[in-house]
């Protein structure tokens, strides 16, 4: 077995373990597949939130353990044609050139008894996923990459904060719906439309949530610092645009410890397709 197939075996084992035993961020790798599934049906979660429901035999093997795994969905060339990435030997993909349009999703939810996985997508014009998810049927075929593996963090602090925005939130919700009992948590989410609050979030004990707007600009620096915390081990998970999420890096170094939070920006504004 190569180093690379050590690394991605028992990779739900190995996640448990660092949710139940471990502390601040662990990089677990998935074996990495690329599939063609379909669409089983379309929700709209909120008017600028469509959840697409992927389902079908290609989905069988697939991995997702942590609350921020991702996939990619794979689109046609401009001209229609496809250029999809293939599985290799060491449970990775090589990617083609020219490399195909994709776009990034995290994984809402995922059934494996059901072979079912929930995308939830943001609806702006002018962006290829969100043109998709508008027309998104049942019957349609959808490439999907991934996930690579997870940035897993433990479920062992005494509080948590969980500063994003609307792209967001099905880490969020996945998150609040898969953490332990009792679990003490202040969310604080940037919303740019009022019904944009109506996306659904598990209620918990423990749990406080706060809906600020940026419609004048981010306020998720300006809330968190004003956090008071409670007493104990703190780990902050902030992600959204990028910009608005980088001055939490370092209120994370200042106030709880660079090693207990993970920032990441799932998009930069005039920029399509970013990999952070």
């Amino acid at each position: 077995m190569s180093r690379v197939e050590m690394e991605r075996d028992r990779p739900a084992e190995r996640v448990a373990a660092h949710h139940t035993t471990g502390t601040g961020v662990t990089r677990i790798g998935y074996p990495i597949g690329v599939r063609t599934v379909q669409v089983v049906r379309v929700a709209q979660v909120t008017p600028s939130m469509r959840r697409i429901t992927l389902g079908g035999e290609g989905l069988r093997g697939f991995h997702s353990y942590q609350a921020d795994d991702h996939v990619k969905l794979v689109f046609a060339m401009p001209d229609g044609t496809r250029n999809d990435p293939v599985a290799n030997d060491e449970q990775t993909l090589d990617w083609p050139r020219p490399l195909p349009p994709t776009r990034k999703y995290t994984v809402r939810r995922w059934d494996a008894a059901d072979l079912e996985l929930d995308l939830d997508v943001v609806l702006h014009d002018g962006g290829l996923a969100s043109d998709w998810a508008r027309t998104a049927a049942p019957g349609d075929d959808v490439v999907v990459a991934g996930p690579p593996g997870a940035k897993a963090f433990a479920h062992t602090y005494d509080h948590y904060v969980l500063a994003v925005d609307t792209t967001a939130l099905p880490a969020v919700a996945r998150w609040l719906e898969e953490a332990p009992a009792g679990v003490s948590a202040d969310v604080l989410v940037d919303v740019d439309h009022a019904h944009e609050r109506d996306y659904p979030l598990a209620v918990r004990d423990g749990v406080r949530v706060q809906w600020l707007d940026r419609s004048d600009g981010s306020r998720l620096a300006e809330a968190v610092g004003a956090l008071a915390l409670p007493p104990g081990r703190a780990f902050l998970f902030a992600a959204g645009e990028a910009g608005d999420v980088k001055p939490l890096r370092s209120w994370a170094r200042e106030r709880i410890g660079a090693d207990d939070a993970l920032v990441t920006g799932y998009w930069k504004r005039g920029v399509a397709g970013l990999d952070d």
